[in-house]
């Protein structure tokens, strides 16, 4: 089988965190034109977030059920049809119920995810889930650009015309290069509840899923803190505290980039410990200084950047440490832990909210992030523990096939 180009995996990707951010700045105009209350419009922010972890759980189970290429394809159309009834909704509840069924591209994650894997060979698919994730972290970081450019010339409606030529694009090119690539097996055909308990009895499961749910606590914890954090610091301006935030993404694309390089030369929960302890060094440097000094903006968000290089170098080993346990419920491992670290993320940031407030200093912030970082090392600590387990017996026993058979994981 040949495997897609490249190219595809990244637009997957992409479209599937697009939507999320790309029509942010239309907020107020939406609400305007609809008449209604912004706090009614903002719905539609926490509903794609829910209908996002309840898509990649479901998805999963669908793509190792009825194959990889129909849950991608299927997914698309609908957020094709859903951005059409976005652009042309009447009211505030039509708007609502088809933004929630945009979160149907999400699926299209989960399914890059596993594709990449069953194409590509051993620590070689951990390299290209890097380079697709370079595509997950620029697409939400030029979001606003885009969505406040197109708002301004056109009005709102044309970022959902947008978002349905984007999605019709990646519609022809996924018919064209996505190839099935599951092998229909006993376990998939399950009851979903009998996979979601093996999964959960796995402790490599847990172990990669809790690294990467504090891993994305973290940068939550950042996302609502930083801006409460530095009031004050740009004078009013929120484009100078948008340039800065875009730091962190930009060390997404810095780690995922970083991983498509490395990622096949070191054993991959080492690599996972050594992503870690990078989020960890930056920002104990940044909260070393803050407590010295008063650090400027610059430096504040520079120690934060090493949080996106951190979860950069971290979701593909992640995302290939959960599939790796059952390889016929990879697509369910996935999808399964995507919503895990999506909903463990918001608990830590929900958990330490109470904490940040207008008058939150730059200290009290970094020390929260380097708690949840912290965390999230103790994660990949015991990820590395689970993994050496089977060389340990493979030593024992001289079991070189278990051996290789991990050495493939990696």
């Amino acid at each position: 089988m040949t495997p897609p180009r490249r190219i595809i995996f990244i637009a997957l990707t992409a479209m599937s965190v697009l939507p999320v951010t790309i029509y942010l700045p239309a907020l107020p105009d939406i609400a305007e034109e609809f008449d209604t209350s912004f706090a009614l419009v903002n719905l539609s922010v926490a509903g794609y977030a829910i209908a996002t972890a309840l898509t990649e759980a479901v998805s999963g189970i669908l793509s190792d059920r009825y194959g990889r290429r129909p849950v991608a394809l299927t997914s698309v159309s609908i957020f094709i049809v859903a951005s059409i009834g976005c652009a042309l909704a009447p009211n505030i509840e039509f708007f609502l119920v088809c933004r929630t069924f945009q979160a149907a591209i999400a699926a299209c994650f989960s399914v890059a995810m596993v594709v990449i894997k069953e194409t590509s060979s051993g620590r070689d698919a951990v390299k290209e889930i890097g380079f697709a994730g370079m595509g997950w972290a620029l697409a939400p970081m030029f979001g606003p650009t885009v969505g406040g450019v197109l708002n301004e010339l056109s009005g709102w409606r044309a970022i959902f015309v947008v978002l349905a030529l984007l999605g019709g694009a990646v519609l022809v090119a996924s018919r064209r290069q996505l190839q099935e690539t599951s092998q229909p097996s006993g376990a998939s055909k399950g009851s979903p509840l009998a996979s979601f308990r093996r999964l959960l009895g796995s402790a490599r499961f847990w172990a990669y899923t809790l690294c990467m749910a504090c891993s994305t606590g973290t940068l939550y914890v950042f996302l609502g803190g930083a801006p409460l954090a530095m009031s004050g610091q740009f004078g009013g301006s929120s484009v100078a505290l948008g340039l800065y935030m875009a730091l962190v993404p930009g060390g997404f694309v810095i780690g995922s980039y970083l991983t498509g390089i490395w990622a096949s030369r070191v054993f991959r929960s080492h690599f996972l410990v050594y992503a870690r302890i990078v989020t960890c060094a930056g920002l104990t440097a940044g909260l070393v200084l803050a407590m010295l000094h008063e650090p400027p903006p610059f430096l504040f968000f520079v120690s934060c950047m090493f949080i996106g290089i951190g979860n950069g170098l971290t979701s593909p080993v992640v995302n290939m440490g959960v599939m790796s346990e059952h390889d016929e419920l990879a697509g369910t491992a996935t999808g399964l832990s995507a919503a895990m670290s999506i909903g463990g993320g918001a608990l830590i940031s929900s958990a330490v909210g109470p904490s940040l407030n207008a008058t939150s200093s730059i200290r009290i912030l970094l020390a929260l992030l380097l708690t949840s970082a912290s965390l999230a090392l103790l994660a990949a600590l015991f990820a590395a523990l689970v993994d050496r387990q089977p060389h340990a017996r493979a030593a024992a026993g001289g079991g070189r096939g278990v051996r290789a058979r991990e050495e493939g994981r990696g």
